[in-house]
């Protein structure tokens, strides 16, 4: 009797932290057993993925480049065979792809992985894209009784690295919520911005200012350097100043300014030229559509397609400093 008691009073006790939402919490913090496609693994995604695999999530992973698709299998990743592997295996998938079209051709292309898609699976793209593919493609989820949405990050390779990066999340409240701790397994902040495709726009707006912001700090650099400045005690005294930004005072342009950047290291690339290229392009490609103009950000986007004309491109964005030191190119910059 005292136990059949004590187990009525159980059942009592469950039913009520139920009501009050107590368990729910509680059972998102099993969501490690959930089951994650992750697609995408270069620089960024390579370690992103891995940091899933820590907090003890079941991943499967796809890349073109099948170096990267072993290591991560070697850490504990499925490889997947096929592109219908990851749509059949996860609950969630991550994107983390070049481009709108590529993101775009992996769920709804020819060999698109749409007609695979299980109801109630939550597809991520972290990729950084034009704001409007999300939005292009959440019909088809919703059809399916799926749904997906934009969180495209920031904080570069050592964030994703550390599991610190910030995602800026576009999409239905109830999507992001369901979403956190996917994400909290990877970053350190998460953001809802608002509607499907917001997450898109902020990192628009983030990298068009960051590229900005670059090229500015490498003219500064490189106009202080001519006049003789010591550019160590020229940084020092812009990052006590009203000129300090995020570029002179944790990621410097200038090599040996700052130990573990880029510019420090040959420039190796934690953020191509070319990526950046890539996200400027579609800065401007959105201004056009609502005929914004973009002064300085267009002056930018001029810089950087020059350079990535060159072999620079697949250095470190922050290789402007060299390119507009380095006489040739800083003459074909000017003629």
């Amino acid at each position: 009797m005292k136990v059949f008691m004590e187990r009525k009073l159980l059942i009592k006790l469950q039913k009520c932290v139920f009501c009050q939402g107590l368990l729910r919490n509680d059972f998102r913090g099993l969501s490690t057993q959930s089951k994650v496609g992750f697609v995408g693994l270069g620089n960024m995604g390579e370690k992103m993925c891995n940091n899933l695999l820590k907090k003890d999530f079941k991943v499967m992973v796809q890349d073109l480049n099948p170096k990267k698709v072993e290591l991560l299998n070697k850490a504990g990743a499925v490889a997947a065979e096929k592109n219908s592997d990851i749509a059949e295996f996860a609950d969630f998938i991550i994107t983390m792809l070049p481009a709108s079209h590529h993101v775009t051709s992996f769920y709804a292309g020819e060999n698109g992985i749409m007609k695979f898609i299980r109801p109630g699976t939550l597809a991520i793209d972290c990729s950084t894209v034009d704001h409007v593919a999300p939005k292009n493609l959440s019909n088809l989820f919703e059809k399916i009784g799926a749904s997906i949405i934009d969180a495209p990050v920031s904080g570069g390779v050592s964030a994703a690295l550390n599991g610190t990066l910030t995602f800026m999340v576009g999409g239905k409240e109830e999507d992001v919520d369901k979403a956190k701790p996917i994400l909290s397994a990877m970053g350190k902040n998460i953001i809802h911005c608002g509607e499907l495709g917001s997450g898109q726009i902020a990192k628009m707006c983030n990298n068009l200012l960051l590229g900005i912001t670059m090229y500015g700090a490498a003219e500064i650099f490189h106009f202080g350097k001519k006049l003789g400045m010591d550019l160590k005690v020229l940084t020092s005294i812009i990052n006590t100043s009203s000129g300090r930004c995020w570029v002179t005072d944790t990621y410097n342009p200038v090599p040996n300014v700052m130990e573990n950047v880029p510019s420090s290291k040959g420039y190796e690339a934690g953020f191509t030229s070319q990526m950046l290229l890539k996200d400027l392009e579609i800065a401007e490609r959105t201004a056009k559509k609502i005929n914004h103009p973009l002064g300085i950000g267009n002056k930018t986007l001029e810089i950087y397609k020059q350079m990535c004309e060159t072999d620079l491109r697949e250095k470190d964005f922050s290789i402007i400093y060299e390119y507009l030191t380095n006489k040739d190119y800083y003459d074909k910059l000017n003629s």
